[in-house]
């Protein structure tokens, strides 16, 4: 197998978008001269996310049907993940319960004849595949609420390192920031889920991808999911872009290809940007989740079998979701949280030219779920666990040598003059005399932080945070840096006592948050695709 998403070819790949690929109008599937459809690993890859909260739930509708021990043979797996670094797992609570947290990854793979017809854009027929749509999904340590959250496929990130689980390619870390759809080609699904946990610190249990058939399928199976948009759309331009979605203003019930169309617009939604789809594919997902708590349909023992058989047919799993059994109970863990308590987001980003990147607002929300706390707003924050005694012991504090850097900048405000040599001086005062200001960059932290490479020097960091009055969460391992090093934050843009500003657990206002029970939500459209 021969894989064509390496580092050196991400510029070209980068030119490929929506516009020419999965928005151009659908056309017949080449094939290898005998009918059939090329044969790539790519037919592994999935899609649409929407499809796979609705397997996860679909316990609730009659999920008995789901054991039939041929479905374990639909169900492809890869590999959780490729890259090098690992993330701790979360503290468990006092009931002994721990988060969960699944990754949904969506392709733009048309590797099958079905897979092209619907998905459009005949030149890209069994090229490297690209992460659309990828949405961290975390439950809560007591099962009480869900959050979501949606990354823009235009993100600009670092890719990890990934090794190929098939041919043993290794594809290096990005040289520089990259989209992060491009990281399902550096090895498969595991290389995404590497990338997410490099950028949120949020430790990753599963992942789950689906087809663009399967969306046909389950959208067909609960007899239609309500959509709604507030005037006539038809996401059509004069140079045959968009996903071909024609509605007549209100709330419609849609399914098979017309729900596919409504999960891939762009053209005509809002402004027409990916943030648009994120939040159409919100709404979706919502309306979906409440079709099969509701929906009578599904009690027939056929339709659930073929809705099986077709789900099964569509995902690929990591080897912990490898069974119809597990999935099953997995859905019996997610089906017990209440619309009104699932909050779906998108990551909080601005645009750098075309792309767009996290800000300050996107790190407040991964440290909510990092400390599993409800983006709804209806939780108490859990009280922070001690951390572990380091392995390691401090040294002397006139043996830990420490570096200070300023990173008062922010969006607004110009970095904070000298405080790298102000802070550095307030240390060497304290008696760490191998203290070095660095002066050469001014950096951008939304909290001071005390970094450290490697577990040896854990303790010293710790020791550093303990003698100026920063927070033990706030000392933190870092590949980045050599030695323990001192950023100073925003919040510390004067004087030589730190005070920890008082912890903000509200969901950001630029995460855009959406209650899974809200079913008024309606599309904004484009006055240029009305008709």
């Amino acid at each position: 197998m021969v894989r064509t998403g390496a580092v050196t070819q991400d510029a070209t790949r980068e030119t490929l978008r929506d516009d020419e690929r999965e928005d151009a109008a659908p056309e017949e599937a080449p094939s290898d001269g005998a009918g059939s459809p090329r044969p790539r690993r790519a037919r592994r890859l999935l899609k649409w996310s929407a499809a796979v909260l609705a397997l996860l739930i679909i316990g609730a509708a009659g999920a008995g049907y789901l054991y039939y021990r041929q479905l374990n043979g639909n169900i492809k797996k890869d590999p959780l993940n490729l890259g090098d670094t690992k993330v701790a797992e979360p503290t468990p609570n006092a009931a002994g319960q721990t988060p969960l947290n699944i990754l949904l990854i969506g392709s733009d793979a048309r590797d099958t004849e079905e897979n092209q017809q619907l998905g459009g854009a005949r030149e890209t027929f069994g090229s490297t595949p690209l992460a659309d749509v990828q949405m961290l999904v975390h439950l809560s340590a007591d099962r009480s609420n869900m959050s979501v959250i949606s990354m823009p496929r235009d993100t600009l990130v670092e890719i990890p390192k990934c090794t190929d689980p098939d041919d043993g390619t290794v594809y290096p870390a990005s040289n520089g920031r990259t989209m992060t759809n491009q990281s399902l080609g550096h090895g498969g699904p595991g290389c995404t889920v590497a990338t997410w946990q490099e950028l949120t610190g949020i430790h990753i249990d599963h992942f789950v991808m689906v087809d663009f058939a399967g969306v046909v399928s389950m959208a067909d199976a609960v007899g239609g999911v309500p959509v709604c948009v507030d005037a006539n759309i038809h996401s059509r331009d004069s140079r045959g872009h968009g996903s071909g979605l024609k509605l007549r203003k209100g709330t419609h019930p849609i399914k098979g290809e017309q729900a596919l169309q409504w999960l891939r617009t762009r053209y005509g939604f809002k402004d027409g940007s990916d943030l648009a789809r994120a939040e159409a594919q919100h709404m979706y997902m919502n309306s979906l989740v409440r079709q099969l708590r509701a929906n009578a349909t599904l009690s027939s023992p056929n339709k659930l079998r073929r809705l099986a058989e077709k789900a099964t047919e569509a995902l690929t799993v990591d080897p912990g979701l490898d069974t119809v059994k597990k999935l099953y109970d997995l859905s019996s863990e997610l089906r017990a949280v209440k619309p009104e308590r699932i909050t779906m987001t998108t990551m909080p980003n601005r645009y750098v030219g075309a792309r767009v990147e996290p800000t300050e607002d996107a790190e407040k929300l991964f440290r909510l779920v990092r400390e599993d706390i409800a983006l709804d707003g209806k939780d108490a924050a859990p009280a922070k666990a001690e951390k572990k005694a380091p392995s390691d012991p401090a040294a002397a504090d006139a043996e830990i040598a420490v570096q200070v850097r300023n990173g008062t900048r922010t969006d607004t405000l110009a970095a904070a003059s000298g405080r790298a040599t102000v802070v550095a001086g307030a240390l060497e005062e304290k008696g760490f005399t191998s203290t070095t200001a660095d002066t050469t960059s001014a950096l951008s932290e939304e909290r001071t932080v005390v970094h450290y490479p490697s577990a040896d020097l854990e303790g010293d960091a710790r020791r550093v945070a303990e003698a100026l009055g920063i927070p033990a969460d706030s000392v933190k391992r870092s590949t980045e840096v050599s030695g323990v090093t001192l950023v100073v934050g925003a919040d510390w843009r004067e004087g030589t006592e730190y005070e920890a500003p008082e912890e903000d657990n509200t969901t950001p206002e630029s995460a855009q948050a959406l209650n899974g029970a809200d079913d008024k939500a309606c599309m904004h459209v484009d006055p240029d695709y009305t008709w």
